[in-house]
Formats: structure tokens, C-alpha cells, sequence
């Protein structure tokens, strides 16, 4: 087992396209870290410089304190799990796990010991001599798993490899390579742009972003604390709601003006962000969570100031709560948020019929809520969880 360090790494292709700008990450002995991103930010690329599969321009790799860059693939020691499971249909799933190990000439008790436990640990024993056409797609992906796990590598990198399973089998294998990462105790580079794959199953979350490293934290810490307006807009399902509003001073207190309204903002926000109050007269970028998006019917608690009237578009019931979708009275932002890349929220508008420039917010209400599309109802917003941005540069601001 082994750390993984990316040091100043570039990655600039033939044609001149740079997929990865400055990468610096370490990747602890024993870690499970998740790289996140949306389709085409480089987090492949970067995997596939550490398998050796791609060559690096600038900067240093190092495995287990070694540079490898001039290394080939076979003599880094470490196994990659494909999104294709890339298994060999002529053979029986003991031979396929056991593939490699023949490669290198193992004496067969050796082999055929590393296989059954491999098996055990996947739960895969009575399937040992059957073929993987007759196999579900979790079960091959646990064959593909034990093909990586009987090499004992310093490393395993996985690929994207639950993107072919249906939603219930992908839930289960989440769980399922976790608990299995955390009983071996690898150094595990996992690459997906699922963020609850990365919420769920990360000790540590790199997100990236056109081959810039965004920020590297624990799960609660990306979804908490986001350093910029990307990763804030990126993590989280559904997305963080955003707002381009302007700071402005109510005697004691900061309100945000949007539109034609204003929302008073909590105390207890401005205590934790107190850099806030330089901020007065300026545009900023408002965020709020989807759950922080109050039924005032439900909530009557919330003061008058934080409330305001919405029209409903689209009502989505999930059994456990419903989103409630509608136009926030203030301008979408012009940072790049991640959400832009999310096919969940372009066919949401066209279902409601955003129009160009409107902004569509999302709100969790409980499952015994009746709001209804095409319903006006009051809603209030929990200011004292909102997160606020630099409209210049996207930071978050903070202290």
C-alpha cells in the first residue's frame, strides 16, 4: 500500500488542448478518494496518468514515494477496475479473477487460494465456475473487483465502475466497494461524475473542474463549506438554488434586494460570515439549499421578512418529500455553477417552460405538503444556512 501524489501535473495533448492544469493531490495510504466532475473535466485523464495509460507533460507522479512517470503500467503495481468490466466471456469467473496471477506464473495452490478468498470477501463462491453471460451486472462487477483485488496491488483506481448498473444494484455496490476498501485498507483512487457516489463513499472528495483542481475536503465539508460558487452549484442533488442579489443595510440588520423584494438575513449567518458586511451596496451571488426552501404553511415559525409569494411549476413527488420548482425573482448568475451540465435540470425547464433568463429554484417540502403546480404559496427562505459568493470571482465569502 502506498500514497499517491500529484505534483504541479499537466496534461497537454498533441493538438494542444490542456486537459489538466496544475494538479496538485495527495492521496493518503489506505485513503478512499473520490474525484468528481462533470463529463470532460479531466478527472479520467488524471486516473488514467496514474495507471500509466496516458504520459504526463509536466510535474510529478509519485507511488508510495516513487516517481513513475517514465514507468509502464505493469510496474506501478497497481489494478483498475473499467467501467466495462472488461471480463473474458470464454472463461469461468474463477479463471477470469485468476487471470492475471497465471500471467505471472503463481504455483496453483497459491492461486487458487488467493481466488476463494477473494471470492468470500464478494460473496462470488458458488459462481466460481460459472461464465459471466449468465451473471447480473453487480456480480461482474464484484468479478472484476476480485481480478483487482487478488493482485494485492499498492493501488486500486476505479473507473466510473457503476455507471452501466440500474439505480437499487448501484446503491448496493456503493456500499458494498466501501465496506470492501475499508476491510483491505488500499489506497483507492475512485473517478465519477455522480455526486452521490462521491457524497456516499469518499473519505475525501477532489472536485474538478475544466482540469482545475475546485477543492479537495470530506464529503460534509464540500457540501457545507464550498469553496466557490462551482462546487457549491456541482454538490448536492438537487443543486444548490442561486441568485445574483445585492447586500444593503435595514438599520441594524443586512437584507438582500432582489427584484422587487428583500429578505432580511439571519443574524447567525453574519456571525460566521461577518466578511459579509463588506459587501454592502455590492452585487453578490445568494446561495440556498433546496432544503433551507421553507412551506411557509408548514413552517409558520419563519419571520415575516425571510418570506415571499412564488408560483408553482412543477411539482415532483418522491415518496419521502417533493421538489417544488419555480421562478426566483432574481437573475440567474453568470459564474459557472455545474449546473449547466446537469441533463436533470435542462429537461426540468423545459417541462415548466423556463424562458431565457428566468431562474428556477427548487424547494424540498414534506410528504404531506399539497402545493400543486400552477399554486401560489408563500415560502420562506432560511437565510440563516444561505452561502454567499464574490460575483467577481466566484470565492466564497467567508471571514
Amino acid at each position: 500500500m502506498a500514497d499517491i501524489v500529484f505534483d504541479q501535473i499537466d496534461k497537454i495533448y498533441d493538438n494542444g488542448f490542456q486537459a489538466i492544469t496544475d494538479l496538485n493531490l495527495e492521496i493518503r495510504d489506505g485513503e478512499f478518494m473520490v474525484m468528481v466532475g462533470p463529463s470532460g473535466c479531466g478527472k479520467s485523464t488524471a486516473l488514467r496518468m496514474v495507471a500509466g495509460l496516458e504520459d504526463i507533460s509536466e510535474g510529478e507522479l509519485r507511488i508510495g514515494g516513487q516517481r513513475v512517470n517514465e514507468k509502464a503500467p505493469r510496474d506501478r503495481d497497481i489494478a483498475m477496475v473499467f467501467q466495462s468490466y472488461a471480463l473474458y466471456p470464454h472463461l469461468s469467473v474463477f479463471d477470469n479473477i485468476a487471470f492475471g496471477l497465471k500471467l505471472r506464473k503463481l504455483p496453483k495452490p497459491e492461486i487458487r487460494e488467493k481466488v476463494e478468498n477473494a471470492a468470500r470477501i464478494l460473496d462470488l463462491t458458488e459462481h466460481l465456475g460459472r461464465r459471466p453471460k449468465v451473471l447480473s451486472g453487480g456480480q461482474r462487477q464484484r468479478v472484476a473487483m476480485g481480478r483487482a483485488i487478488v493482485r494485492e496491488p499498492q493501488a486500486f483506481l476505479m473507473d466510473e465502475p457503476l455507471s452501466n448498473l440500474d439505480a437499487k444494484l448501484r446503491g448496493q455496490m456503493r456500499a458494498e466497494i466501501s465496506a470492501i476498501q475499508a476491510n483491505l485498507g488500499v489506497t483507492t483512487m475512485y473517478v465519477t461524475h455522480d455526486q452521490i457516489e462521491a457524497m456516499t463513499m469518499g473519505d475525501r472528495v477532489a472536485v474538478i473542474d475544466r482540469g482545475l483542481l475546485q477543492q479537495v475536503a470530506t464529503p460534509r465539508e464540500l457540501y457545507l463549506d464550498p469553496d466557490n460558487v462551482f462546487v457549491a452549484g456541482f454538490m448536492g442533488s438537487p443543486p444548490m438554488n442561486m441568485a445574483e442579489v445585492t447586500v444593503e443595510r435595514d438599520g441594524d440588520e443586512l437584507v438582500v434586494l432582489l427584484d422587487e423584494e428583500k429578505i432580511a438575513i439571519g443574524p447567525a449567518l453574519l456571525d460566521r460570515r461577518p466578511a459579509l458586511g463588506n459587501y454592502v451596496g455590492k452585487r453578490v451571488v445568494m446561495g440556498v439549499r433546496p432544503e433551507d426552501v421553507k412551506e411557509c404553511a408548514e413552517h409558520p415559525e419563519l419571520p415575516a421578512d425571510r418570506r415571499l409569494s412564488v408560483r408553482v411549476d412543477l411539482v415532483e413527488a418522491l415518496g419521502s418529500g417533493i421538489e417544488v420548482h419555480f421562478a426566483f425573482p432574481a437573475p440567474r448568475p453568470q459564474q459557472r455553477t455545474g449546473r449547466e451540465d446537469s441533463e436533470e435540470v435542462s429537461v426540468v425547464g423545459e417541462l415548466i417552460g423556463e424562458q431565457p433568463g428566468a431562474n428556477a429554484w427548487v424547494g424540498t417540502f414534506g410528504p404531506r405538503s399539497f402545493v400543486r403546480n400552477a399554486q401560489t404559496v408563500e415560502i420562506g427562505l432560511d437565510t440563516d444556512q444561505a452561502y454567499f459568493f464574490d460575483l467577481d470571482d466566484g470565492l466564497a465569502i467567508r471571514t
